[in-house]
Protein backbone atom coordinates (compact mmCIF):
# COMPACT_ATOMS: atom_id res chain seq x y z
CA UNK A 1 0.00 0.00 0.00
CA UNK A 2 1.25 3.42 -0.87
CA UNK A 3 1.80 6.04 1.78
CA UNK A 4 1.99 9.23 -0.24
CA UNK A 5 1.93 11.01 -3.61
CA UNK A 6 3.55 10.30 -6.94
CA UNK A 7 5.98 7.73 -8.27
CA UNK A 8 8.89 9.10 -10.23
CA UNK A 9 12.06 9.21 -12.32
CA UNK A 10 12.86 8.78 -15.96
CA UNK A 11 11.13 6.67 -18.56
CA UNK A 12 11.84 2.98 -18.91
CA UNK A 13 11.45 1.89 -22.53
CA UNK A 14 11.13 -1.81 -23.22
CA UNK A 15 11.63 -3.25 -26.69
CA UNK A 16 10.61 -6.86 -27.14
CA UNK A 17 12.54 -8.70 -29.83
CA UNK A 18 10.36 -9.47 -32.80
CA UNK A 19 7.60 -7.09 -31.65
CA UNK A 20 6.50 -3.81 -33.19
CA UNK A 21 7.77 -0.96 -30.98
CA UNK A 22 5.80 2.27 -30.61
CA UNK A 23 6.39 5.57 -28.91
CA UNK A 24 4.15 6.15 -25.91
CA UNK A 25 1.46 8.78 -26.30
CA UNK A 26 -0.11 10.20 -23.16
CA UNK A 27 -3.32 11.99 -22.23
CA UNK A 28 -4.68 13.26 -18.95
CA UNK A 29 -8.44 13.13 -18.47
CA UNK A 30 -11.47 12.24 -16.38
CA UNK A 31 -14.02 9.45 -16.39
CA UNK A 32 -17.59 10.04 -15.26
CA UNK A 33 -18.57 8.17 -12.10
CA UNK A 34 -22.30 8.21 -11.28
CA UNK A 35 -21.43 7.39 -7.65
CA UNK A 36 -19.15 10.36 -7.10
CA UNK A 37 -16.98 13.04 -8.62
CA UNK A 38 -15.19 12.37 -11.93
CA UNK A 39 -12.28 9.96 -11.75
CA UNK A 40 -8.89 11.39 -12.72
CA UNK A 41 -7.10 9.14 -15.19
CA UNK A 42 -3.88 8.95 -17.17
CA UNK A 43 -3.90 7.22 -20.55
CA UNK A 44 -0.86 5.83 -22.34
CA UNK A 45 -1.06 4.40 -25.86
CA UNK A 46 0.99 3.72 -29.01
CA UNK A 47 1.78 6.85 -31.01
CA UNK A 48 4.12 7.85 -33.79
CA UNK A 49 4.34 11.43 -32.48
CA UNK A 50 7.73 12.56 -31.17
CA UNK A 51 8.07 12.11 -27.40
CA UNK A 52 9.14 14.96 -25.14
CA UNK A 53 10.05 15.18 -21.48
CA UNK A 54 6.91 15.95 -19.47
CA UNK A 55 7.05 16.79 -15.76
CA UNK A 56 3.98 16.05 -13.64
CA UNK A 57 4.68 16.79 -10.02
CA UNK A 58 7.62 14.63 -8.95
CA UNK A 59 7.25 12.40 -12.01
CA UNK A 60 9.00 13.04 -15.31
CA UNK A 61 8.04 10.99 -18.36
CA UNK A 62 9.21 10.93 -21.97
CA UNK A 63 5.91 10.74 -23.85
CA UNK A 64 4.08 12.19 -26.82
CA UNK A 65 1.63 14.40 -24.92
CA UNK A 66 -1.76 14.30 -26.71
CA UNK A 67 -0.12 12.56 -29.68
CA UNK A 68 -2.36 10.74 -32.14
CA UNK A 69 -3.20 7.11 -31.36
CA UNK A 70 -1.44 4.64 -33.65
CA UNK A 71 -2.95 1.24 -34.44
CA UNK A 72 -6.25 -0.62 -34.52
CA UNK A 73 -7.86 -3.32 -32.36
CA UNK A 74 -5.48 -2.52 -29.50
CA UNK A 75 -5.83 -4.35 -26.16
CA UNK A 76 -6.69 -2.27 -23.10
CA UNK A 77 -5.11 -2.59 -19.63
CA UNK A 78 -6.56 -0.68 -16.67
CA UNK A 79 -4.46 0.03 -13.57
CA UNK A 80 -5.32 0.37 -9.87
CA UNK A 81 -2.78 1.93 -7.48
CA UNK A 82 -2.02 1.34 -3.80
CA UNK A 83 -3.39 3.27 -0.83
CA UNK A 84 -2.67 6.99 -1.13
CA UNK A 85 -1.31 6.73 -4.67
CA UNK A 86 -2.24 8.20 -8.03
CA UNK A 87 -2.66 7.32 -11.68
CA UNK A 88 1.09 7.95 -12.10
CA UNK A 89 2.09 5.26 -9.60
CA UNK A 90 3.12 2.68 -12.24
CA UNK A 91 3.89 5.00 -15.12
CA UNK A 92 6.94 2.99 -16.20
CA UNK A 93 4.89 -0.19 -16.58
CA UNK A 94 2.23 1.79 -18.44
CA UNK A 95 4.86 3.13 -20.84
CA UNK A 96 6.27 -0.38 -21.35
CA UNK A 97 2.81 -1.63 -22.26
CA UNK A 98 2.14 1.33 -24.58
CA UNK A 99 5.49 0.72 -26.28
CA UNK A 100 4.33 -2.85 -26.89
CA UNK A 101 1.03 -1.77 -28.46
CA UNK A 102 -1.41 -1.49 -25.54
CA UNK A 103 -3.74 1.25 -24.44
CA UNK A 104 -3.36 1.75 -20.68
CA UNK A 105 -5.74 3.67 -18.42
CA UNK A 106 -4.71 4.27 -14.80
CA UNK A 107 -6.97 5.91 -12.24
CA UNK A 108 -6.54 8.04 -9.13
CA UNK A 109 -9.11 6.45 -6.83
CA UNK A 110 -11.63 8.89 -5.38
CA UNK A 111 -11.20 9.07 -1.60
CA UNK A 112 -8.00 7.03 -1.65
CA UNK A 113 -5.27 9.01 -3.37
CA UNK A 114 -2.29 11.18 -2.45
CA UNK A 115 -4.48 14.25 -1.89
CA UNK A 116 -7.50 12.63 -0.22
CA UNK A 117 -7.52 9.46 1.87
CA UNK A 118 -10.91 10.05 3.46
CA UNK A 119 -12.27 6.72 2.17
CA UNK A 120 -9.15 4.56 2.27
CA UNK A 121 -10.81 1.80 4.29
CA UNK A 122 -13.81 1.68 1.95
CA UNK A 123 -11.90 -0.56 -0.41
CA UNK A 124 -15.01 -1.86 -2.21
CA UNK A 125 -15.47 1.61 -3.73
CA UNK A 126 -12.52 0.77 -5.95
CA UNK A 127 -13.80 -2.09 -8.20
CA UNK A 128 -16.82 0.01 -9.16
CA UNK A 129 -14.48 2.87 -10.08
CA UNK A 130 -12.43 0.54 -12.30
CA UNK A 131 -15.59 -0.47 -14.15
CA UNK A 132 -16.34 3.22 -14.72
CA UNK A 133 -12.84 3.65 -16.20
CA UNK A 134 -13.46 0.75 -18.59
CA UNK A 135 -16.84 2.26 -19.52
CA UNK A 136 -15.14 5.57 -20.29
CA UNK A 137 -12.40 4.03 -22.40
CA UNK A 138 -14.87 2.04 -24.50
CA UNK A 139 -17.63 4.62 -24.89
CA UNK A 140 -16.27 8.14 -24.33
CA UNK A 141 -12.51 8.35 -24.87
CA UNK A 142 -11.69 10.04 -28.16
CA UNK A 143 -9.42 7.12 -29.14
CA UNK A 144 -12.00 4.43 -28.36
CA UNK A 145 -12.24 3.25 -31.97
CA UNK A 146 -8.69 1.89 -31.65
CA UNK A 147 -9.56 -0.42 -28.71
CA UNK A 148 -10.50 -4.09 -29.00
CA UNK A 149 -13.20 -4.42 -26.34
CA UNK A 150 -12.74 -8.19 -26.22
CA UNK A 151 -9.14 -7.86 -24.97
CA UNK A 152 -9.10 -6.11 -21.61
CA UNK A 153 -6.62 -6.75 -18.80
CA UNK A 154 -6.14 -5.29 -15.33
CA UNK A 155 -3.04 -4.51 -13.26
CA UNK A 156 -3.08 -3.75 -9.55
CA UNK A 157 -0.57 -3.19 -6.74
CA UNK A 158 -1.22 -3.56 -3.01
CA UNK A 159 -4.73 -2.16 -2.38
CA UNK A 160 -4.92 -2.11 -6.18
CA UNK A 161 -4.03 -5.80 -6.16
CA UNK A 162 -7.02 -6.50 -3.94
CA UNK A 163 -9.11 -4.26 -6.20
CA UNK A 164 -8.05 -6.35 -9.17
CA UNK A 165 -8.94 -9.61 -7.46
CA UNK A 166 -12.37 -8.25 -6.50
CA UNK A 167 -12.87 -7.04 -10.07
CA UNK A 168 -12.24 -10.51 -11.51
CA UNK A 169 -14.57 -12.42 -9.21
CA UNK A 170 -12.95 -12.45 -5.76
CA UNK A 171 -15.26 -12.28 -2.76
CA UNK A 172 -13.66 -11.17 0.47
CA UNK A 173 -14.77 -12.17 3.94
CA UNK A 174 -14.21 -8.92 5.82
CA UNK A 175 -15.23 -10.49 9.12
CA UNK A 176 -11.66 -11.86 9.17
CA UNK A 177 -10.12 -8.40 9.47
CA UNK A 178 -10.89 -7.87 13.17
CA UNK A 179 -9.44 -11.18 14.42
CA UNK A 180 -6.38 -10.87 12.20
CA UNK A 181 -5.68 -7.34 13.39
CA UNK A 182 -5.98 -8.36 17.01
CA UNK A 183 -3.27 -10.94 16.33
CA UNK A 184 -1.13 -8.80 14.00
CA UNK A 185 -1.78 -5.11 14.82
CA UNK A 186 1.49 -4.10 13.16
CA UNK A 187 0.23 -4.96 9.64
CA UNK A 188 -0.37 -1.88 7.50
CA UNK A 189 -4.07 -2.58 6.95
CA UNK A 190 -4.55 -2.87 10.72
CA UNK A 191 -2.74 0.39 11.38
CA UNK A 192 -4.87 2.11 8.73
CA UNK A 193 -8.03 0.71 10.28
CA UNK A 194 -6.95 1.76 13.76
CA UNK A 195 -6.38 5.35 12.62
CA UNK A 196 -9.84 5.61 11.08
CA UNK A 197 -12.62 6.99 13.26
CA UNK A 198 -15.21 4.83 11.50
CA UNK A 199 -13.18 1.64 11.78
CA UNK A 200 -16.25 -0.43 12.66
CA UNK A 201 -18.14 0.20 9.43
CA UNK A 202 -20.69 -2.28 8.14
CA UNK A 203 -19.19 -5.09 6.10
CA UNK A 204 -19.50 -4.24 2.38
CA UNK A 205 -21.23 -6.37 -0.22
CA UNK A 206 -18.67 -7.92 -2.57
CA UNK A 207 -21.13 -9.75 -4.81
CA UNK A 208 -21.50 -7.00 -7.42
CA UNK A 209 -17.85 -6.13 -7.96
CA UNK A 210 -16.93 -8.52 -10.78
CA UNK A 211 -16.40 -7.05 -14.25
CA UNK A 212 -16.50 -9.89 -16.76
CA UNK A 213 -14.94 -7.74 -19.47
CA UNK A 214 -11.55 -8.30 -17.82
CA UNK A 215 -9.81 -11.33 -19.39
CA UNK A 216 -6.38 -11.40 -17.67
CA UNK A 217 -4.91 -9.85 -14.52
CA UNK A 218 -1.55 -8.95 -12.98
CA UNK A 219 -1.57 -8.68 -9.18
CA UNK A 220 1.45 -7.40 -7.22
CA UNK A 221 1.70 -7.59 -3.40
CA UNK A 222 -2.08 -7.79 -2.87
CA UNK A 223 -3.58 -6.27 0.26
CA UNK A 224 -6.12 -8.17 2.38
CA UNK A 225 -5.20 -11.50 0.81
CA UNK A 226 -6.22 -13.35 3.97
CA UNK A 227 -9.84 -12.22 3.47
CA UNK A 228 -9.96 -14.22 0.22
CA UNK A 229 -8.98 -17.60 1.63
CA UNK A 230 -9.87 -20.39 1.52
CA UNK A 231 -12.53 -20.15 -1.20
CA UNK A 232 -13.02 -16.43 -1.92
CA UNK A 233 -11.36 -16.76 -5.32
CA UNK A 234 -13.20 -19.85 -6.51
CA UNK A 235 -15.06 -17.82 -9.16
CA UNK A 236 -11.88 -16.46 -10.78
CA UNK A 237 -11.79 -18.03 -14.24
CA UNK A 238 -9.15 -15.93 -15.99
CA UNK A 239 -5.31 -16.12 -16.05
CA UNK A 240 -3.53 -14.36 -13.18
CA UNK A 241 0.09 -13.31 -12.80
CA UNK A 242 0.90 -12.94 -9.09
CA UNK A 243 3.93 -11.20 -7.55
CA UNK A 244 5.29 -11.24 -4.00
CA UNK A 245 8.20 -9.28 -2.54
CA UNK A 246 10.30 -11.64 -0.42
CA UNK A 247 11.01 -9.04 2.27
CA UNK A 248 7.62 -7.30 2.35
CA UNK A 249 7.17 -6.06 5.93
CA UNK A 250 3.94 -4.15 5.27
CA UNK A 251 2.04 -7.16 3.93
CA UNK A 252 4.13 -10.01 5.32
CA UNK A 253 4.24 -13.60 4.16
CA UNK A 254 2.15 -15.78 4.29
CA UNK A 255 -1.00 -13.74 5.02
CA UNK A 256 -1.26 -11.83 1.76
CA UNK A 257 0.14 -12.94 -1.61
CA UNK A 258 0.57 -16.52 -0.41
CA UNK A 259 -3.04 -16.66 0.75
CA UNK A 260 -4.09 -15.49 -2.70
CA UNK A 261 -1.87 -18.07 -4.42
CA UNK A 262 -3.42 -20.87 -2.39
CA UNK A 263 -6.98 -19.66 -2.96
CA UNK A 264 -6.78 -19.27 -6.75
CA UNK A 265 -8.50 -22.23 -8.45
CA UNK A 266 -5.93 -22.27 -11.27
CA UNK A 267 -2.19 -22.09 -10.68
CA UNK A 268 -1.07 -18.48 -11.29
CA UNK A 269 2.06 -17.29 -13.04
CA UNK A 270 3.75 -16.78 -9.66
CA UNK A 271 6.89 -14.72 -8.98
CA UNK A 272 8.71 -14.20 -5.68
CA UNK A 273 11.17 -11.29 -5.94
CA UNK A 274 14.21 -12.03 -3.79
CA UNK A 275 15.40 -9.27 -1.45
CA UNK A 276 12.56 -6.96 -2.59
CA UNK A 277 10.44 -4.88 -0.26
CA UNK A 278 6.84 -3.78 -0.71
CA UNK A 279 7.59 -0.51 -2.48
CA UNK A 280 10.09 -2.01 -4.90
CA UNK A 281 7.11 -2.59 -7.20
CA UNK A 282 7.08 1.21 -7.66
CA UNK A 283 9.49 2.77 -10.18
CA UNK A 284 12.91 4.03 -9.06
CA UNK A 285 12.54 7.42 -7.39
CA UNK A 286 13.82 10.76 -8.57
CA UNK A 287 15.73 12.91 -6.09
CA UNK A 288 12.63 15.09 -5.74
CA UNK A 289 10.38 12.18 -4.84
CA UNK A 290 12.98 10.71 -2.49
CA UNK A 291 12.89 14.00 -0.56
CA UNK A 292 9.10 14.03 -0.45
CA UNK A 293 8.48 10.37 0.35
CA UNK A 294 11.65 8.57 1.45
CA UNK A 295 9.70 5.59 2.82
CA UNK A 296 8.61 4.47 -0.64
CA UNK A 297 11.97 5.14 -2.26
CA UNK A 298 14.45 3.21 -0.16
CA UNK A 299 15.41 -0.31 -1.23
CA UNK A 300 17.41 -2.73 0.87
CA UNK A 301 21.16 -2.88 0.21
CA UNK A 302 21.94 -5.14 -2.71
CA UNK A 303 18.56 -4.75 -4.39
CA UNK A 304 18.64 -2.97 -7.75
CA UNK A 305 15.15 -1.53 -8.28
CA UNK A 306 15.92 -0.21 -11.76
CA UNK A 307 17.18 -3.60 -12.95
CA UNK A 308 14.19 -5.33 -11.37
CA UNK A 309 11.76 -3.08 -13.20
CA UNK A 310 13.23 -4.06 -16.53
CA UNK A 311 12.52 -7.69 -15.65
CA UNK A 312 9.14 -6.90 -14.08
CA UNK A 313 7.85 -4.82 -16.97
CA UNK A 314 9.01 -7.36 -19.54
CA UNK A 315 7.22 -10.13 -17.63
CA UNK A 316 4.00 -8.08 -17.39
CA UNK A 317 4.05 -7.30 -21.12
CA UNK A 318 4.75 -10.95 -21.95
CA UNK A 319 1.92 -12.17 -19.71
CA UNK A 320 -0.67 -9.89 -21.28
CA UNK A 321 0.72 -10.76 -24.72
CA UNK A 322 0.04 -14.44 -24.11
CA UNK A 323 -3.35 -13.98 -22.51
CA UNK A 324 -4.92 -11.10 -24.46
CA UNK A 325 -4.40 -12.55 -27.92
CA UNK A 326 -6.75 -11.73 -30.76
CA UNK A 327 -9.58 -14.18 -31.26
Amino acid sequence: MKLTVLSAMATLAIALSGACVHAAGFQHGFAVDPNGKPLEIGIWYPSQAAPKSVAMGATTMSVAFNGAVEGRALPLVVMSHGTGGSYLEHYDTAIALADAGYVVAAVSHTGDNYADQSRSIYIMDRPKQMSRVIDHMLSSWDGRAAIDATRIGMFGFSAGGFTTLASIGGRADFSKVGPMCREHPEDFACQLKAKTAQADIALPDTSLAQDRRIKAAVVAAPALGFTLSPDGLKDVKIPVQLWRAEDDVLLPHPRYAEAVRQALPEVPDYHVVRKAGHFDFLPPCSAALANIAPAICKSDPGFDRAAFHQTFNTAVVDFFGKNLKRN
